[in-house]
């Protein structure tokens, strides 16, 4: 007679430390927006202020989520912190500037003309970003694959450096106004008092598109699944018939493109460039992916946007030079409540 399973019970302190990290990860999440929400509602008797911040706090996440999608399919696929990626969207940037001067894009081009300037400007800035990516790992990264996990990651610092220099030997040292070309603070509409601008339909506009495009390629094509298949497992994958250094390749290639991207963005959003934004931009990309999950696509979508919202509420409200110890200070919050981050496992 076989003896009666007994059912494991929960400890009593795991199921607190359970319920506290969930609904302490809620509580950090909330507290912002939540505070300022009062604060409007007994100051002004309306959520105007607080709907603006949302929504150009979205845009702006939508910038980020861009390059932080970058940082997670490199890491998910080689376990490598590519810290040159904020370079690459700063090249992004660059090329798209310069490529308007080429083809003569200027302020007050009919309609048809700047779509389609801007839509081929997008192509070149996204095949320059990809490709120069995809050198990268071609040149520096492939041949450290097997050596210590440090030696790569410096490669990754000393790369970062290096196109830092080509930035600031193509476009000087101070920040570089580009012509105003989407008319960006240009009001569209308004809804419940919040006014929705050109750079807010561009900046989610086209980041929605490319991260449908992204994820169906990866999730439907053949290229997409031998991506997934090199990430859980190299070896298998090539004992299977799948080339790996290829499908790397392909990785670094499609994060340099979103990079790419987020540049064009970046560049029509802001209307200046620098030298220095591959820096702060990638800092800020990295942290929304370590936010989200480092390695999870909806992770690093889900940190931009939240990073996105934060930033824009600490500017307007408290002060642009608290804004990044602020972000810094949710990201050790979230880290706390769950160290593998927002979607991570």
């Amino acid at each position: 007679m076989e003896a009666a399973s007994i059912p494991a019970t929960t400890p009593a302190s795991q199921r607190l430390r359970e319920i506290i990290s969930s609904y302490g990860l809620v509580a950090v999440l909330l507290a912002l927006p939540v505070y300022f929400l009062v604060h409007d509602l007994a100051t002004a008797g309306n959520l105007t202020r607080l709907g603006e911040n949302l929504v150009a706090g979205i845009s702006n996440g939508a910038i980020w989520a861009l390059v932080a999608i970058g940082y997670t399919l490199v890491y998910g696929i080689v376990e490598l912190i590519n810290f040159a990626h904020g370079e690459v969207f700063m090249i992004g940037s660059f090329i798209s500037a310069s490529f308007f001067a080429t083809i003569g894009l200027h302020e007050g081009m009919s309609a048809v003309v700047l779509f389609f300037g801007l839509l081929l400007t997008l192509v070149v800035a996204m095949l320059g970003s990809g490709i120069l990516n995809a050198l990268m790992e071609r040149v520096a990264y492939r041949p450290l694959r097997s050596a210590p996990k440090l030696a790569p990651l410096i490669t990754a610092v000393g790369l970062s450096f290096i196109l830092q220099n080509v930035g600031l030997l193509w476009k000087g040292g101070s920040q570089v106004g580009i012509p105003d070309l989407i008319n960006a603070q240009h009001s569209l509409f308004t809804i419940f008092g919040v006014t929705i601008e050109n750079s807010d339909l561009l900046s989610i506009g086209l980041t929605i598109p490319l991260l449908i495009v992204m994820t169906q390629f990866i999730n439907r094509s053949r290229l997409g699944r031998a991506m997934r298949a090199t990430a859980q497992d190299p070896e298998a994958a090539r004992l299977m018939g799948i080339n790996v250094d290829t499908t790397i390749s392909l990785t670094f290639l499609l994060g340099g493109m979103l990079a790419g991207a987020a540049g064009l963005i970046y560049a029509l959003y802001q209307t200046t460039i620098w030298f220095f934004q591959g820096f702060t931009g990638g800092l800020v990309a990295f942290t929304a992916a370590v936010m989200g999950g480092i390695g999870n696509l909806r992770g690093a979508v889900l940190g931009g946007v939240i990073i996105g919202c934060i930033q824009q509420m600490s500017d307007n409200r408290i002060g642009s030079q608290w804004t990044p110890a602020i972000v810094f200070a949710f990201l050790v919050l979230i880290m706390v409540f769950k160290p593998s981050g927002l979607l991570g496992e």
